[in-house]
């Protein structure tokens, strides 16, 4: 509570809104595609020469805004993104501030947006690296149609990161699984926008062996790292988990830690670990122990479903059609009893029926009495 309270008057640290990492990985650190490399060394080349583009060539006295470098990774998950981040950092000599979505966004309103211009005063006053990993959570697409206090509260914070972005002058990093959740504006303020692929074979041969330490891990004879990245075309960050599992494998086999081996078996075993981990995240939360389907099983089992409750509704139509005849029936029947009464030879007959009621209680009443 007493943080929510220093939050609503005083906000949030900006030391809090950023985890600060000092660099140590490298260019070296990573296994790339060339057109990936390429893309990177034209990044930091445009970073080094800044000061000659826009302050000895003037361009900084024609354009008052833009002076930043900010660049966008986008790529599938474990393609070495978040690395490249620290990479560039490290080539720079700068700090890189890791910005934390959990202390960015607030439970009052507009202090989120605050919290966005926080992070970039942070930024500037370190000459740091700002870098947003997973950048589709706060720069998504805005609403098009405010209907909600949250849907204006989105919006709000995507146009403030927008303008930070266009007045900003350092370095700016945007990371994505998912380039098509971010909003379209964002396109003409990045200034370079880099396509993280999966590797190739003989990347990944590199990726393997660059997992493994030169003199220190101990390789069994029969490790082959062609054969593993011949046989499973996964992602760098696929491949550094399936090393450490292997590892983990090989240090429970039986005798002592001293001759134990990382053997190929336990290399395999680790990637199909995590292949089958693959598919635990894709189980079914709607089905217990289904299967992960494909696209083309999930919209036939809709349409399966469809033709399922079409039947069920054709029987419920038949019910009411039933129930209706039936209504429509005894609507009818009612209507016949009350024209019979409503006729002229209806009191006749009433008269008639009491005296036959009354000579029948009579006889009744009689033969009680002489039972008795």
């Amino acid at each position: 509570m007493a943080d929510g309270i220093r939050e609503l008057f005083f906000g949030t640290p900006s030391r809090e809104l950023v985890e600060a990492v000092e660099p140590r990985r490298t260019f070296d650190d990573v296994v790339l595609p060339p057109p990936t490399l390429r893309a990177l060394n034209h990044a930091l080349a445009l970073v080094r020469k800044h000061d000659l583009i826009f302050h000895q060539w003037g361009l900084a006295e024609r354009h008052s805004t833009g002076l930043g470098l900010a660049f966008h990774f986008a790529g599938p998950p474990g393609t070495g993104k978040t690395i490249c981040a620290e990479a560039l950092a490290y080539a720079l000599g700068k700090r890189l501030l890791v910005v934390r979505y959990s202390e960015l966004e607030s439970r009052w309103v507009g202090q989120t947006a605050k919290h966005v211009a926080s992070v970039f005063r942070a930024a500037e006053r370190q000459d740091a690296v700002l870098f947003f990993d997973e950048a589709d959570a706060i720069a998504g697409r805005r609403f098009t149609a405010v209907n909600a206090a949250y849907e204006r509260e989105a919006n709000a914070v995507v146009s403030v990161l927008l303008n930070e972005l266009e007045h900003s002058p350092g370095v700016v990093i945007f990371a994505t699984n998912l380039a098509a959740n971010i909003d379209p504006a964002f396109e003409r303020r990045i200034r370079t926008h880099i396509l993280f692929e999966m590797p190739d074979a003989a990347a990944r041969e590199r990726i393997w062996r660059v997992q493994i330490h030169s003199r220190k891990t101990p390789l069994a004879d029969d490790v082959d790292f062609a054969d593993l990245a011949a046989r499973y075309p996964r992602s760098g960050g696929d491949i550094k988990n399936a090393v450490l599992k292997a590892a983990q494998i090989a240090t429970t086999e039986p005798g002592p830690d001293a001759s134990k081996r990382i053997h190929q078996r336990h290399f395999v075993q680790g990637m199909e670990e995590v292949i089958a981990a693959e598919g635990i995240m894709g189980q079914s939360l709607f089905e217990p122990g289904a299967s992960p389907v494909s696209p083309g099983g999930v919209l036939e089992q809709m349409a399966e479903g469809q033709e399922q409750l079409r039947a069920e509704l054709g029987i419920v139509a038949e019910r009411l059609d039933a129930l209706d005849e039936r209504q429509a029936g005894l609507s009818k029947a009612q209507a016949e009893v009350l024209e019979r009464l409503r006729s002229p030879a209806a009191p006749s007959r009433v008269p008639m029926y009491l005296g036959a009621a009354a000579l029948i209680a009579a006889i009744a009443a009689l033969v009680l009495s002489l039972i008795r």
